[in-house]
């Protein structure tokens, strides 16, 4: 019986961690940080009173602060993700936390658990680094889903603002100031980069290569062939925003198709492990005939093997790329 409890606390401490992340984060950078916001973070700086520069500036630092961390040397492995989720923590900053969160939870599972001193320092690493690095890992996903999202109206506003006579960089001023958050900031900083002298088609593939999004490349690549040979910029964006919106109807039916696999998988996955977890808190003694025999270590390892390949085999099958 004492085993499942044990669990218990560890999952309750996890899931305390992931919302302390949270609450930290949305103390230290308040609403504005959030992606629900309506007015994009930029616009809202702007009208607090700072300088387009200053903006500018502290835009460009959050977006690349994470890339400079990658010789730290575990925060190499979320500098990645902590880039695409422009995380507004400094990479130390967020070694910090995991250091604090690590020594709250080595407090609670000393006082929630009796498990021995070097088990709970591991648990405590585990579940303080592992907290950050899931938070991070949300962030991401949410972030990159919703700039594909809003990629194919941006485009189409680019496309409306160009036939009305504009040029391309008040496009981009256009959508700067009508998209929200994320895409709304990202275009922000590439209007006020361009109106500083920057290229604007180096810009594009700059953030395109930030955020690794193949969508975002063929922009850069369409108004970068634009700017050297010529040609009508709003017929082929139009296109592009067609292709874009195609492949993320695409992209969400493959999804839905693929979503009874990939719960399948899940299932097959932790179904043992849920099973060996009622068995020891209905039956605590029912290993014990066998724990002791030679090949009961090797089983377990053997079956623990199995269900790490079964992980991988499911999500090669069910990853499509669109």
């Amino acid at each position: 019986m004492q085993i499942p409890v044990e669990l218990i606390v560890y999952g309750v401490i996890f899931v305390a961690v992931l919302l302390l992340v949270e609450g930290i984060y949305l103390t230290a950078f308040g609403k504005s940080i959030s992606l629900n916001s309506r007015v994009n973070r930029r616009i809202e700086m702007l009208e607090k009173g700072k300088g387009r520069e200053q903006v500018l500036d502290q835009l460009r630092k959050e977006m690349t602060q994470h890339m400079n961390g990658q010789k730290l040397p575990i925060y190499a492995l979320l500098a990645t993700k902590a880039q695409k989720a422009n995380i507004a923590f400094t990479p130390t900053q967020l070694m910090m936390i995991m250091a604090v969160l690590s020594m709250v939870a080595y407090v609670a599972l000393t006082l929630g658990t009796g498990a021995d001193t070097p088990i709970r320092i591991v648990c405590a690493v585990a579940i303080g680094v592992g907290g950050v690095v899931v938070w991070v890992n949300n962030k991401a996903k949410k972030r990159m889903a919703m700039i594909e999202e809003q990629l194919p109206d941006a485009v189409e506003l680019m496309v409306r603002s160009l036939r009305v006579g504009h040029p391309f960089s008040s496009a981009l001023g256009a959508v700067a100031k009508e998209v929200p958050d994320p895409l709304g900031s990202e275009m922000g900083v590439i209007a006020d980069e361009a109106a500083y002298g920057r290229d604007t088609g180096e810009a594009l593939k700059a953030m395109a290569e930030r955020l690794d999004m193949q969508d975002l490349r063929f922009l850069a690549v369409a108004v970068t062939i634009q700017q050297q040979s010529g040609g009508n910029l709003a017929e082929v964006l139009d296109g592009l925003a067609k292709v874009i919106r195609s492949r993320f109807k695409l992209f969400r039916r493959v999804k839905a198709i693929t979503a009874e696999a990939k719960w399948s998988g899940m299932f097959l996955s932790g179904f043992p492990v849920v099973a060996i977890m009622v068995i020891m808190m209905i039956k605590p003694d029912y290993f014990d005939d066998v724990k002791q025999t030679a090949y009961f270590v090797p089983a377990c390892l053997v079956v623990a093997g199995f269900l790490v390949v079964n992980l991988f085999v499911m999500r090669s099958l069910v990853n499509i790329k669109v």
